[in-house]
């Protein structure tokens, strides 16, 4: 069976994920580490992916800055979207030579990790057949946008399970107007632990993936294929909003 490697690494800001993840994907591109799937939940962010504008992005500059909300346009698919504490991001760095050659195949399969894990709560959850990501009734409970070169996966899925759901009022949710977004302890009417879901999606993805995992923390995957201080996690910062631009590349 396939193998990969768990890693969390925690709440960060999302320039030192994103930077992770590229670092990852040229070592699985080039086969110097196996498959690893990263959990993180990030400080406040909006990411602008490739097919989104900033005409989506409803804050203004002195409102990003008030509410510590940094902006980052990044080379994933799809439009803007947010992340932040209370909310899971699952980032897999899989190589789909591995798997199936199969982009459409691989968002399925993405969505159905959180299908199944919105079963575990007795939530029916659903596919949108004009939009990708899993829905709840009208609601967008999990956004999905990912990046693939040389058929090795980059960025992926963020679950909003006790998610502040008001900053989203201040962008339109992947460029969708006529629908809402929710989250895990909105539809159960309680917060629940992360922990918890997280282990469930662990468990969800290997199913779907039919892949043994481990788990490591970043300091153990670090010492074990001699990565750092590539991937040193910095300390947390908290400073003001900013904007970042990366052309794409396919």
């Amino acid at each position: 069976m396939k193998k990969s490697l768990l890693i969390d690494i925690g709440r960060t800001d999302y320039a030192y994920a994103w930077d992770l993840q590229k670092t990852l994907h040229k070592e699985r591109v080039e086969g110097r580490i196996p498959d690893v799937v990263l959990f993180t939940e990030h400080n406040n962010t909006y990411t602008i992916g490739k097919s989104g504008g900033d005409d989506h992005l409803l804050a203004s500059e002195e409102e990003l800055r008030r509410r510590d909300v940094a902006v980052f346009k990044i080379d994933r698919g799809g439009d803007i979207t947010y992340h932040g504490p209370g909310q899971i991001v699952c980032y897999p760095i899989i190589d789909l030579n591995n798997h199936y050659l199969d982009v459409h195949r691989y968002l399925r399969d993405l969505e159905e990790v959180v299908i199944r894990t919105l079963r575990h709560y007795s939530i029916d959850s659903r596919r949108e057949p004009d939009y990708t990501g899993v829905w709840v009734g009208d609601e967008k409970v999990c956004a999905i946008g990912v990046k693939i070169s040389h058929w090795v996966t980059m960025h992926g899925f963020a679950f909003n399970v006790n998610t502040d759901l008001s900053y989203f009022g201040r962008i339109i949710p992947c460029g969708i107007f006529h629908k809402g977004v929710t989250s895990l302890s909105q539809v159960l009417g309680k917060p629940i632990e992360l922990s918890e879901v997280k282990k469930i999606i662990a468990m969800e993805f290997a199913e779907v993936f039919q892949t043994e995992i481990e788990t490591a923390s970043i300091e153990q995957f670090n010492e074990r294929y001699h990565l750092e201080p590539a991937c040193a996690k910095p300390k947390l910062r908290f400073g003001e909003g900013r904007m970042e631009k990366e052309h794409a590349s396919t």
